[in-house]
């Protein structure tokens, strides 16, 4: 876990103490206002998380806090969620004790109709706004079709009270990493450090009840709007209508299904803010090679985990992992990381990629449990001991598509090991959710 800065505290009007963190040393600032509970320090567990703020930071000074009754900072007396002006005031007690005159807001969730009240109100205080997957208003109205449905809004709070414990609404809040165990445990604790389970009710109820459509034609800031185009949970729409209704929005598509700030490729979150607030997008230093993508994940492990038990299942993870390190050490590969009950491995060749990915399922398939694969060469990007680029959601996307017991590879692998004896069979076309056009997939076939 990279250093966690240091925790400091400002008090508000009325006495409350306020947490909040500062990362970076300008020129510019920037204020981080999140779904409607957080707690700071938790935010650096998670390495995405991390590795995003540690971006924003590399430009200017970003600062995050946890309004009253969340996280860190002191509880609500005699009620327990405060309100939006309350919201809006922790966010100014903050700046004042950072002596930041003037910053602009990155807005997510539940943050966004805050950061839109803070615009209009402070006018000479903030700069700008970047609003992330949110919305002015989140319930369905007569003159707002594109809202939620009232029977959608109870069901999300039933799940609410249900799972508030073990993760709320993990698989549309990250659906890209909802198989990746460490997420799913770090998303409940996140939640649970925040705030407890009356208050979290309470806080989703209010946000169900904002409206602040009659605030935007007041925000004459540059407003740069984001919005993921497969978000479930805050469909894009929402998105589309706070861009056409503010004086001096912009609209800007990102692809992706991932509603939380968290997951999924952050330089396509960070590039356009960064752009956006100072004009030119980070040149990163970033070692380009050609290598072979391999993605693993093991079929219906949900279901197996469930049929087995704790114990059974941690041992057969633990066969996994022995059968996966032997496989892609034996191939002159190099495990990137596990994912969820999968891996991320490369190699500098498609036909030792395609070797490992096969003695992996032979190995796995011995002990009853079948996995899946899918492979793909391409220019990637090297990130100390991360790999990233569009070569790496190709591959991934292509395990996605993968059978029971099946090794699953794009076209380009195919035409790399042409000589060598490896059979396929022609799956066909296939859109690759994310990636424009379409793309030929081939099955390794078996001996």
């Amino acid at each position: 876990m990279p250093d966690v800065p240091q925790t400091q505290y400002a008090e508000n009007a009325d006495g409350l103490n306020i947490a909040y963190q500062v990362v970076g040393d300008g020129p510019i600032d920037m204020a981080l206002l999140p779904m409607q509970w957080s707690t700071a320090e938790l935010y650096w567990e998670e390495p995405v998380v991390a590795r995003l703020f540690r971006r924003l930071s590399s430009f200017g000074r970003l600062i995050l806090f946890d309004k009253r009754g969340c996280g860190l900072s002191d509880p609500v007396h005699q009620r327990a969620i405060p309100t939006v002006e309350e919201w809006v005031d922790d966010l100014m007690t903050v700046l004042d004790a950072v002596g930041s005159t003037t910053a602009h807001l990155i807005g997510s969730d539940a943050g966004g109709p805050v950061a839109l009240v803070a615009a209009a109100t402070h006018t000479r205080r903030i700069a700008s706004l970047a609003l992330f997957n949110t919305f002015a208003r989140v319930g369905r109205a007569p003159d707002y079709p594109i809202g939620r449905p009232e029977v959608l809004q109870e069901y999300i709070l039933a799940v609410n009270r249900r799972d508030f414990a073990t993760g709320v609404f993990a698989d549309f809040m990250a659906p890209s990493r909802f198989a990746d165990p460490a997420l799913r445990a770090w998303w409940a604790r996140f939640g649970r450090h925040s705030v407890g389970p009356g208050a979290a009710e309470q806080m989703q109820r209010a946000v169900f009840a904002l409206d602040v459509r009659d605030v935007l034609p007041a925000v004459h800031q540059p407003a740069l709007v984001l919005h993921r185009v497969d978000d479930e949970y805050v469909r894009v729409e929402h998105g589309r209508y706070l861009a056409e209704h503010l004086p001096n929005g912009t609209f800007v598509e990102l692809p992706g299904s991932d509603h939380l700030f968290v997951t999924e490729d952050i330089d396509e979150l960070a590039d356009p803010i960064e752009e956006f607030l100072t004009g030119a997008r980070h040149a990163p230093t970033v070692d380009r090679v050609l290598a072979t993508v391999v993605f693993t994940d093991v079929v219906s492990s949900t279901e197996r985990a469930a049929e087995l038990g704790d114990r059974r299942w941690k041992e057969l993870l633990d066969h996994h992992d022995d059968v996966a390190a032997r496989a892609i050490g034996r191939f002159r590969g190099r495990q990137v990381k596990h994912t969820g009950d999968g891996v991320l491995a490369v190699f500098d060749g498609p036909a030792r990629a395609i070797s490992a990915a096969v003695l992996m399922g032979d190995g796995m398939r011995d002990v009853g449990l079948e996995i899946r694969s899918g492979v793909h060469t391409a220019e990637i990007e090297l990130r100390g001991d991360d790999i990233g680029g569009i070569g790496v959601h190709v591959a991934a996307r292509v395990a996605g598509l993968a059978g029971a017991g099946e090794v699953l590879v794009s076209r380009t692998v195919v035409d790399l090991v042409a000589g060598s004896g490896i059979a396929f069979e022609d799956r066909g076309e296939y859109e690759l959710k994310g990636v424009p056009g379409t793309a030929r997939l081939f099955a390794v076939s078996p001996e």
